[in-house]
């Protein structure tokens, strides 16, 4: 007889704490449509944190953690779903890696990270990502290659985002490329300081104010005016 009544108890106990969980699933989902209305950064985060305590998603982690990186809270997005390469993961998954590695320094990581993206996707935008990433890597063969393709594949409505000023600016991603592709040239043999400086002319003549690459103009005007003895 008490056997009976200790799984009648479990039995009611059982639906009673599904019964609350269910209820926390629909006050949290509904919570978080909420918070999305109001574009409530930190509502989202939690409603998404509590709703992957009480049911386990991967697609709601990968969301959590577009919404860190996309608030600039990179570790907190890496520390969500991770830094490793994973062939498996969602587009959006992988997209969160990258960006956010770059973004706290890790351009080997990232790079892993843009080349599944462009496995499953090329396009102009990645194969600018991948030769900035190469360049800041060393590979100036591998970056040459992504610019070539950059530059056959951008279009002229295509933009491209820099924010080394306190206020972000756009440029043509024909001029982003043309950019990459004087950087390469001067890495690759000093030498050729003139043809990187006519690269950087050719970007600002389809984007005077591209800032960057007037800076990097300065830079190597500067370099080529150095006695030849301070250039080995």
């Amino acid at each position: 007889m008490k056997k009976i009544a200790f799984v009648i108890l479990f039995a009611i106990s059982f639906t009673i704490s599904a019964q609350t969980n269910n209820e926390l699933l629909k006050h949290y989902e509904a919570f978080y449509k909420e918070m999305r209305m109001q574009a409530d950064i930190n509502g989202m985060t939690n409603a998404l944190t509590h709703l992957n305590v009480l049911s386990p998603s991967k697609a709601r982690k990968d969301t959590l953690a577009y919404i860190y990186a996309n608030n600039n809270q990179h570790m907190q997005a890496l520390n969500t779903i991770g830094y490793e390469k994973n062939d498996s993961d969602s587009d959006l998954a992988v997209q969160v890696k990258a960006i956010s590695l770059k973004a706290i320094n890790q351009p080997k990581r990232a790079l892993e990270q843009m080349e599944i993206l462009n496995k499953r996707t090329p396009n102009a935008y990645l194969a600018y990502e991948l030769a900035d990433l190469k360049i800041q890597t060393g590979d100036n063969i591998g970056a040459s290659t992504n610019i070539e393709y950059g530059l056959a594949n951008a279009k002229d409505d295509m933009k491209y985002a820099f924010y080394e000023r306190q206020q972000p600016y756009e440029v043509p991603l024909k001029a982003a490329f043309l950019h990459l592709k004087a950087l390469v040239s001067y890495n690759q043999d000093k030498a050729k300081i003139d043809e990187a400086i006519a690269l950087i002319d050719e970007a600002l003549k389809i984007e005077p104010n591209f800032n960057l690459a007037s800076l990097s103009k300065q830079a190597l005007e500067a370099r080529k005016a150095e006695p030849t003895e301070e250039k080995k």
